[in-house]
């Protein structure tokens, strides 16, 4: 399934997802070129041995992607839901959540596979914690999503698309451990991001936000 758009129009302008876009796409121009990645990506080895000296790695981390599909796979769904949560939050407190959100999810990582020495890299942590608050703060949204086996876009709600989203990490998740792998997806960070946006997002909500020359704030039955 290939999630296209919500049905939720914003009151504001996403200016943070934007920017938050625009660095990932400049931070992989700068992996192209050359640049010595493997020093800002995150090694749970070499984190769990020095956790103080590798810290900004997990920062660092959460620019950096393994292709274009990792980079591009991960824009969208950032551009799809991340407008609505800035949109709820505010820039400061949703910058709060990605970055809080994307540490969250790579610990948790961490934690599952302490003596791995494969290195991790990508938004998809900060993103599934963003997907997290969205759950929470849509619970009545819908995503239009076109599915393959019928052939064209289908309404699905964000309760049910975002649910088994996290259901799918989970059980990858749990399927993986004990496996002898080599790369691939970090399914605990994912899942670990989306349960710390889903608690931080409680935490960080004042309810909606209007601003004087904005649209008016759209409610949904």
């Amino acid at each position: 399934m290939l999630p296209l758009r919500d049905d939720i129009p914003s009151a504001t302008r996403p200016t943070l997802t934007y920017l938050l876009i625009a660095a990932n796409v400049l931070a992989f121009f700068w992996e192209l070129s050359g640049a010595d990645v493997l020093a800002w990506t995150l090694v749970p080895a070499r984190f769990t041995a020095d956790p103080a000296g590798n810290a900004v790695t997990v920062v660092t981390a959460m620019f950096l992607h393994g292709g274009w599909l990792h980079l591009l796979g991960n824009m969208l769904y950032l551009w799809i839901f991340g407008d609505n949560v800035e949109d709820r939050l505010g820039h400061g407190r949703y910058l709060l959540l990605y970055v809080a959100g994307g540490a969250a999810a790579a610990l948790a990582q961490v934690a599952i596979a302490p003596d791995s020495r494969i290195p991790m890299l990508g938004a998809s942590g900060a993103i599934a914690s963003v997907l997290g608050a969205y759950i929470v703060l849509y619970p009545r949204a819908s995503v239009y999503t076109w599915v393959p086996i019928f052939l064209g876009i289908v309404r699905i709600p964000a309760v049910v698309w975002l649910g088994l989203w996290f259901g799918l990490q989970l059980l990858s998740g749990v399927a993986s451990l004990g496996a002898q792998q080599s790369g691939g997806v970090a399914f605990f960070a994912h899942a670990g991001g989306f349960v710390a946006g889903v608690v931080l997002v409680k935490l960080l909500d004042r309810g909606p936000r209007w601003r004087p020359g904005a649209r008016p704030l759209t409610t949904f039955p």
